[in-house]
């Protein structure tokens, strides 16, 4: 993995997004290679810029952040969405779990936080503030895993690694790995024994 961390930074505001984007540009292993205005324009540039990580406002024109993260986990898995927002409320939280982020920070955290998260982040873990409530917003999302979440819980379950999963699935690695990422944030559960745990609980296996 490149020790350097792409940031793209989507935000409606263009002096908190610049204000933003020069302090995370004074960290050394940070490059800012974007910004965009909205969800629309973030994924334009992601395409072509490729970052690492989107650092995602919720509120935005034209495209809102909850339906840029559906869209990044659905075409551009690679990337991994970080929400940045003033919201702490359950239901933004759970929403933005489903849709896909890896981790979800409040606006008025100190910087050493933000760039403790987008370490975590980009070290493929889920970060979400200490001001966050991320076990009611897990258990108040919208109900149980997707069709596909539950074959791939149930595979995991039986032991198979991403690659055996994503060759008996017809999938890449990589969207499967996401898939992964996605079932452990939706359950709130971090370790290959506890979705096991899971899947025998709820019949899956």
């Amino acid at each position: 993995m490149n020790s350097t961390t792409r940031l793209l930074i989507a935000d409606d505001h263009p002096l908190l997004r610049d204000g933003i984007a020069a302090r995370l540009s004074e960290e050394p292993g940070i490059d800012v290679v974007g910004q965009a205005s909205n969800g629309h324009e973030a994924l334009d540039q992601a395409r072509v810029l490729k970052p690492d990580i989107v650092l995602m406002d919720i509120a935005m024109p034209v495209m809102d952040g909850l339906e840029a993260t559906r869209r990044f986990r659905t075409e551009l898995p690679g990337i991994r969405v970080l929400i940045l927002s003033m919201h702490d409320e359950t239901e933004y939280i759970a929403k933005i779990i489903q849709a896909g982020a890896a981790g979800y920070v409040l606006k008025d955290v100190a910087a050493a936080e933000l760039l403790r998260a987008i370490a975590t982040v980009r070290g493929g873990g889920h970060y979400f503030s200490a001001g966050v409530n991320v076990f009611s917003a897990a258990a108040s999302s919208s109900g149980p895993l997707s069709e596909r979440e539950d074959e791939i819980l149930k595979l995991i379950a039986q032991g198979q690694g991403n690659k055996e999963i994503a060759r008996n699935l017809n999938l890449s690695v990589r969207t499967v790995e996401t898939h992964r990422q996605n079932i452990r944030a939706k359950l709130d559960i971090n370790t290959t024994a506890g979705l096991t745990q899971y899947a025998i609980k709820h019949g899956l296996i």
